[in-house]
C-alpha cells in the first residue's frame, strides 16, 4: 500500500523535506492534492481530510502522512516515522535521537526564514508587512543565516567517519531537510547566503553530493519537483537581500 502525502499541491513548502525523504528511497507513495481532483486528489481531497469525524487522532495541519491505518501530523514527526522505514535513519537510539536533533534545528531556521517575510503572522500579505520584513530580514541576514549555518559546518567536520553527510557516508532524512534548507536560502537571499556558505565548505560539498544521488538527481529534474515561487516559505524579495 502506498504512503499517501497530503500537502498543497503548489509549493514546496514543509511538504518537501518529507517528498525528499521518500524519493530518495524510492518509496510508492501518492502526493495526494496534486492528482486530479476526478482521481480522489486535489485540494479538496486534502480538505476533506480535515472534515471526516472518523479519525480518532486527527491532524492539525498539512502536512500529514497516511500510512495504512496510522495518520502522522507535523514534519519532524512523519520523518521520525519514515527513518526507521525506509533506511534514512541510524539503526542504534542515540544516533537516531541526534538525527532528529539535527532535523528540530532545520526546522526552527525553516521557521525563521518564514518569519523574514512575513512577521506579523500569515494572515496578511507581505505587503501588508513590508516594513517590519525589512527589519526581520536584516536581523536574519546578519545574525541569524550565519549562525545557523556555521553549526552544520561544525556537524560536518567533526562528523566520523568524515563526510559528506552529516552522520559520515550515509545519508539521513536530516542530511535531505539540510539540502532543501540550503537550495531554499540560495534561492531567496543569493547574496546574504552566498557570502555564508563561502565560509561553509562541507555544507556547500553536502549539498552537491544530495543533488547528484540518483534517485534525488533524478526528481530535482522531473515535473514531480514544484519550482521555489513567492507563494512558499522560501521567497525572494531582492529588497529583503539587500546589503
Amino acid at each position: 500500500m502506498p504512503y499517501e502525502l497530503y500537502y498543497w499541491p503548489e509549493i514546496q513548502g514543509r511538504g518537501e523535506l518529507v517528498r525528499l525523504a521518500l524519493e530518495e528511497a524510492g518509496a510508492d507513495y501518492v502526493d495526494v492534492a496534486r492528482l486530479p481532483d476526478g482521481e480522489g486528489g486535489g485540494v479538496s481531497a486534502l480538505m476533506a481530510f480535515f472534515d471526516r469525524t472518523d479519525i480518532a487522532r486527527p491532524p492539525f495541519a498539512a502536512p500529514f502522512l497516511k500510512d495504512g491505518v496510522v495518520v502522522i501530523g507535523q514534519t519532524a514527526a512523519i520523518l521520525l516515522h519514515l527513518g526507521d522505514r525506509l533506511g534514512l535513519a541510524p539503526p542504534e537510539p542515540t544516533g537516531r535521537l541526534w538525527v532528529h536533533q539535527i532535523l528540530l534545528t532545520v526546522l526552527d531556521l525553516v521557521g525563521e526564514v518564514h518569519d523574514t517575510h512575513h512577521p506579523l503572522g500569515g494572515h496578511l500579505y507581505y505587503e501588508d508587512q513590508k516594513a517590519e520584513a525589512l527589519r526581520r530580514a536584516e536581523d536574519f541576514r546578519t545574525q541569524r543565516i550565519g549562525k545557523f549555518i556555521r553549526w552544520f559546518e561544525t556537524i560536518l567536520e567533526r562528523s566520523e567517519p568524515a563526510g559528506p553527510y552529516l552522520l559520515g557516508e550515509a545519508v539521513t532524512y536530516a542530511d535531505l531537510a539540510l539540502f532543501q534548507v540550503v537550495e531554499g536560502l540560495a534561492y531567496a537571499y543569493p547574496l546574504s547566503f552566498s557570502a555564508a556558505l563561502a565560509e561553509a565548505p562541507r555544507v556547500a560539498a553536502l549539498r552537491r553530493a544530495t543533488a547528484e544521488r540518483a534517485r534525488i538527481k533524478a526528481y530535482l529534474a522531473s515535473e514531480r519537483r514544484i519550482p521555489f515561487n513567492e507563494q512558499g516559505i522560501f521567497r525572494h524579495y531582492p529588497e529583503l537581500d539587500s546589503a
